[in-house]
């Protein structure tokens, strides 16, 4: 038996702030085990939040600038939450940086947050940057949370969480373990709310005001991605192409309204999927699932159990996964599965800065 420890940086599309999770792992023979010993979220200020609005339109020298910026920021943010808990430094950080460009037809997928700054500002071994390996071997680069699900959650069929996207894990009728995007989930839901001076939907309280345009919805629903099969994954340039042309066109209409007719989308998509993959148990985690009117709304559509855990693994289950990426990477095993990615072969994934 042997354990490890390691804190997981999580910070996703959502933009809403930077999840850090000090996590341990047991691994007995082939069985892992793990614990969030500790775990928090950094809320993005405002001026964060601008920086990551406008991040992907920087030059090159002021990308080059964020970048250091960032890792030096989650470094700092790491060396206090450790003096706050007083917690022991752990075996490594690994960093899932903040996606800035996702491409993988292109042969791109970058997450700043400089690792080597994060090694630096915190004496601690930094593994990151785990994406790009599974792009070059021609790979979606995501999602990359399904081996943890496959070693850490598989009691459950499937496991979804509801970020920026919404992804899920399953295993398929040869036993091997197969993930995709299903839809986008808050990337769209908070720019909307913010709209009317709201951080998110809380609760779906918002969406459950409103009623269906029928036109956005069976549009929004007869989207080309919708029809193709995994591997395959979204990224904000996806939003920015299919999605916000759809909702500009509807943009005098009710925001209510608009709120409600993506929730609904997203339910519909989410729920599809259940009854095409003929899913019994589905683990959700994310933001989304303390979008209760979102989950009521999958429920009615699906005979899958919804199943909601502790709200530590709800909020830090990424956090949790990438901790676990950064351990099998520090270890050699293959973090990365090319059943998950469409790659040319299984890797193991992630740069590493041993300081």
């Amino acid at each position: 038996m042997v354990s490890y420890t390691a804190i997981g940086l999580m910070s996703g599309t959502s933009c809403d702030g930077l999840d850090i999770a000090y996590c341990h792992f047991i691994k007995n023979e082939t069985i892992w085990e793990y614990t969030i010993q500790q775990a928090t979220t950094i809320a993005y200020t405002p001026e964060w939040k601008q920086k990551w609005q406008h991040a992907a339109t920087l030059s090159a020298w002021n990308m080059a600038l964020l970048d250091v910026e960032v890792g030096r920021y989650f470094g700092e943010q790491v060396n206090l939450f450790l003096t706050k808990y007083n917690l022991p430094k752990p075996t490594i950080i690994a960093s899932h940086g903040h996606t800035i460009f996702h491409a993988p037809a292109q042969g791109v997928s970058l997450q700043i947050g400089c690792l080597a700054t994060i090694a630096a500002t915190t004496k601690i071994p930094t593994i990151g940057d785990f994406r790009r390996l599974d792009v070059a071997l021609q790979g979606q680069g995501a999602p990359l949370v399904p081996v943890a699900d496959a070693l850490l959650f598989n009691k459950y069929t499937a496991c979804l969480n509801i970020g920026g996207f919404a992804n899920i894990s399953l295993e398929d009728e040869t036993g091997n373990r197969i993930a995709w995007d299903t839809c986008p989930a808050n990337i769209i839901l908070n720019k909307l709310t913010q709209k009317i001076g709201l951080e998110y939907d809380k609760g779906g309280e918002i969406a459950a005001t409103g009623v269906l345009m029928e036109d956005l919805y069976k549009e929004l629903n007869a989207l080309d991605f919708y029809t193709q099969k995994p591997p395959k994954s979204l990224g904000r340039e996806w939003v920015e192409q299919c999605i916000n042309p759809l909702l500009q066109r509807y943009e005098q209409e009710n925001i209510q309204n608009t709120i409600h007719t993506i929730t609904q989308h997203i339910a519909l998509q989410i729920a599809t999927t259940c009854n095409n993959y003929t899913i019994d148990t589905l683990l959700v985690t994310g933001g989304g699932a303390w979008n209760t009117y979102l989950i009521e709304s999958i429920k009615k559509q699906t005979a899958t159990t919804i199943l909601i855990p502790e709200s530590k693994i709800v909020d830090f289950k990424e956090a949790l996964a990438f901790a676990f990426l950064g351990i099998l990477r520090h270890t050699h095993t293959i973090n990365t599965l090319a059943s998950v990615t469409g790659a040319t072969q299984n890797s193991i994934g992630g740069s590493s800065w041993y300081i």
